[in-house]
């Protein structure tokens, strides 16, 4: 039993090595690999108390990897769907909602660089930057002209 437990210890030092995950991403990645739940939630406790399993950290950098070509809702729904506590979602929302008209200008500049021509075009742009996780709010702002 306690090779099983060292190969899933160091599993999951080879998980975090290569990038940050939460708890609940990282608990699911295991259980596979272990036969007793119970020494999977020792471990992910003591990684936690080590320092080296923060999902503080998970939120940065997903904030930091998805805010150049997202919006705020989008990157908030996918911090929930990774099982991130909504104490840290709040915190990084702010933040994310400061920079979301200036984000979706970039990026619907990428994508179409001109104003919708008809109501057909206005539609297809607004799916789009909706898809992207931009608000009714920013998308109308952005596509009348008033960007200020």
């Amino acid at each position: 039993m306690a090779r099983d437990a060292l190969t899933v210890r160091q599993r999951a030092l080879n998980y975090l090595a290569r990038r940050e995950y939460t708890r609940d991403e990282l608990y699911r990645k295991l259980l596979p690999y272990t036969e007793e739940s119970d020494s999977l939630e020792d471990l992910l406790a003591d990684f936690k108390a080590r320092g080296w399993l923060s999902e503080q950290r998970f939120v940065e950098q997903v904030v930091h990897a998805r805010s150049g070509r997202y919006g705020s809702r989008y990157i908030a729904h996918e911090l929930r769907e990774k099982g991130v506590a909504e104490e840290l979602i709040a915190q990084a929302l702010p933040q994310l909602k400061e920079n979301d008209l200036e984000t979706a200008r970039t990026v619907w500049a990428k994508k179409f660089g001109k104003r919708p021509e008809d109501a057909k075009e206005r539609a297809k742009q607004m799916r789009f930057l909706q898809s992207r996780g931009f608000g009714l709010d920013v998308i109308g702002k952005l596509l009348n002209g008033s960007d200020g």
